[in-house]
């Protein structure tokens, strides 16, 4: 569903890209609350601490400007470019957690690292600029995984307090819109549209954590790279944006530094599952029980 989303967002226009994401983080928040109580999961909530919302806080900002910056680029037809951002996404997660949680990289992960950064290089070139969505969208959902790490909640919860957190300000910036709030003066369709943003956001992350419980960690991780690569086609095959060779030069190094970086995280993955377990010591030789 994720990778469908370039299909989805240009059908709210004509409201511009902000009020689009004011009422996603709304209906969002409605949607989050509603299940909430259904599933009555708010002790989660109600028992972090002050410590937690702060970061739920800074969570939220983050996660605010990764959905404004990719309505945006769809909207403005940049999907490509937005393809690229979480095509690297997971590569500069790996530099977050070497940089703040000390996590140590191995060969392959330093080689596959080297060549984004030239892919970046050739894109830069190619575009006559920085490819500023791509590197916002990367870095901003990048941090925003790496702050969820600090939370205790779980999906659900976590998307629940981020909106929460966030709402207020939207629904402010919505009801001072006026006249150019399209919410009513747009068509029936436009304002369910609008009123779908909540649950098109929340569908595809409960599909997530279902899929997370019953797929394969090393299945889930090849699964990651289905929605920019369902956004690439979007943009190249039905959108119809520009692809000089430059620019697909830049692109295949990016999937030969993710096709370095998955095979070997899943050489390393079989490594530890086929690592020997350590037995116990025997009971004879007077090891305690």
């Amino acid at each position: 569903m994720w990778g469908l989303f370039p299909a989805y967002w240009p059908l709210l226009v004509p409201a511009a890209p902000v009020e689009v994401l004011a009422h996603r983080i709304v209906w969002s928040c409605v949607t989050m609350g509603l299940l909430l109580a259904v599933l009555r999961k708010w002790r989660p909530l109600i028992e972090l601490s002050w410590k937690g919302w702060l970061i739920v806080s800074a969570a939220a900002v983050l996660i605010t400007v990764n959905w404004g910056t990719y309505i945006y680029a769809v909207n403005t037809q940049h999907v490509v470019e937005s393809a690229l951002g979480y095509f690297i996404t997971p590569l500069v997660s790996v530099v977050l957690g070497m940089v703040f949680l000390k996590e140590r990289l191995r060969p392959a992960q330093f080689v596959a690292l080297g060549v984004v950064v030239a892919a970046v290089v050739v894109l830069t070139v190619d575009y006559g600029e920085l490819p500023m969505i791509s590197l916002v969208l990367a870095c901003s959902f990048g941090v925003y995984g790496l702050l969820k790490k600090k939370v205790p909640l779980d999906a659900t919860s976590s998307l629940a307090a981020e909106s929460a957190v966030i709402a207020p300000i939207a629904l402010v910036y919505l009801l001072t819109l006026g006249s150019a709030n399209t919410f009513t003066t747009a068509g029936t369709g436009h304002t369910l549209l609008l009123l779908s943003t909540g649950i098109v956001t929340v569908i595809p992350l409960l599909l997530f954590g279902l899929g997370a419980q019953l797929i394969p960690l090393t299945t889930m991780g090849m699964l990651q790279y289905l929605a920019p690569i369902l956004q690439f086609a979007w943009g190249v095959f039905v959108v119809h944006e520009p692809m000089p060779p430059s620019r697909w030069a830049g692109f295949l190094l990016v999937w030969v530094a993710l096709a370095i970086f998955t095979a070997d995280a899943v050489r390393n993955r079989r490594k530890h599952v086929l690592a020997p377990v350590e037995q116990p010591a025997r009971r004879e030789h007077g090891a305690p029980a």
